[in-house]
């Protein structure tokens, strides 16, 4: 029997690095596994803010990947600033009161003149290489995933022009992810951010999206179906580590400014002042990139002697520092629109055995997640003294050699479940 083919268009996609090119990496590796064979649509000279070789090694044999040339502005804008171009591209956008002129003038231009993003001109070259390639190849079946959500575009216009089932993937929200206010978006880019994430919402004949609460979001713009596929782990070829000698609190992935946990330092300079010995055990270990503003907090809460910041690590390090550290953290942006991100980075620190301590907004759909598979646990920025009280009691257990997690239920969330999830879908609306 032939395999079902399915044309999968993506901008992250190996050597990038970062949490964008997992999802749809590991949805290609076991799509085969299932009778579906992953034509993959790919920019040929993408600008990626992250990259990691190493993860070229993870892309299926049996995929078929498809490169095609792409215009990018940062591609000039880096010439001005090729610092401030990479952190804005990976989400790192500075503190609005510390914006200098060239931050206010790089996020106008972003948000203003590129809607819905910076990868928009990619959107007509493909839709005229891809109209062909469909026809000639005979796939009925095509999957945009986004951010960037100009991908979308794309399978909006093929979507007009040719009979084929479009599943628009939402890794993220559009119009309310955390960033999106902080673009200085003109009334007019505004509107048209909400028009093209109408018209994208109520034209694919399947959303797919990573967490409850983003359904929930969509369903008030669409009644088209809408499917919950969360991320999630993989089987990773990294053996058991020795564990960290010291008490390290580990962060890894991208440090935003707005996820500076002011609750988490304090509760740390209270128990190295309270605790006898904790300040020659702790250590705060950091893993990817870091806002200047976290690192400046962290000067003035005077923790600077127990920082042990790394920078970024390719992603197979970065599962060895999971297995090998005493506690995760997981920070999310305290913010109503930050409920529905789920970080990929969960699941992963979920089949670690390391005790996750998360923080993030009240009624997080990540919370109900760490709860339900006993792997951690979730507080909100307003329970520091809960949050002390915790760290202080896994402290005591490392001390007696007693820490690590006991999760349950988690085969749930492994990729290529996930993917045969994926599959019934893709055969229910087919």
């Amino acid at each position: 029997m032939e395999s079902k083919k399915l044309l999968i268009i993506t901008y992250y996609w190996p050597p990038a690095g970062g949490p964008g090119v997992q999802r749809w990496l590991k949805f290609v590796k076991y799509l085969p596994d299932f009778g579906v064979q992953p034509i993959v649509y790919i920019p040929e000279n993408p600008t990626y803010p992250i990259v990691d070789e190493n993860l070229v090694s993870d892309v299926s044999d049996k995929a078929v990947v498809i490169r095609k040339p792409i215009f990018e502005p940062y591609q000039l804008a880096s010439f001005l600033s090729k610092n401030k171009t990479k952190k804005i591209s990976s989400g790192i956008i500075p503190n609005k009161k510390k914006q200098s002129f060239l931050d206010k003038l790089f996020l106008w231009i972003r948000g203003n003149l590129f809607i819905p993003d910076a990868r928009v001109f990619w959107v007509k070259p493909s839709v005229a290489f891809l109209e062909k390639y469909i026809v000639e190849n005979n796939i009925d079946t095509i999957v945009t995933s986004g951010p960037p959500h100009s991908l979308h575009l794309i399978g909006l216009e093929l979507k007009q022009k040719l009979a084929i089932k479009w599943f628009a993937d939402f890794r993220d929200p559009w119009t309310t992810i955390g960033y999106h206010k902080s673009l200085r978006l003109s009334s007019f880019a505004a509107k048209k951010h909400k028009r093209l994430e109408h018209q994208v919402l109520n034209t694919a004949d399947t959303i797919i999206v990573t967490s409850k609460t983003t359904k929930t979001e969509f369903q008030a713009i669409t009644t088209k179906p809408i499917a919950v596929i969360t991320n999630g782990y993989d089987v990773e070829p990294v053996a058991n580590q020795v564990l960290d000698a010291k008490f390290t609190l580990a962060h890894i992935g991208s440090f935003l400014s707005e996820r500076n946990p002011k609750i988490l330092w304090e509760s740390l300079v209270e128990l190295i002042a309270e605790v006898p010995n904790f300040k020659e055990q702790v250590e705060i270990k950091l893993i990817g990139a870091v806002s200047q503003e976290v690192l400046e907090t962290i000067t003035q809460f005077g923790l600077n002697n127990y920082l042990n910041n790394l920078g970024y690590v390719s992603h197979e390090q970065a599962i060895v520092h999971q297995k090998k550290s005493q506690v995760l953290l997981l920070i999310e942006i305290d913010s109503e629109d930050t409920k529905s991100i789920i970080p990929g980075k969960l699941f992963e620190y979920m089949v670690s055995n390391r005790p996750i301590v998360a923080i993030g907004p009240a009624g997080s759909d990540f919370a109900e997640i760490i709860t339900g598979t006993n792997t951690g646990q979730f507080f909100e920025y307003t329970e520091k003294e809960r949050l002390k009280s915790v760290i202080l009691d896994l402290y005591n257990q490392f001390l007696e050699g007693k820490l690590q997690s006991h999760g349950i239920g988690l085969q749930k969330y492994s990729r290529k479940n996930l993917t045969k999830e994926l599959v019934n879908l893709l055969n229910t609306n087919s």
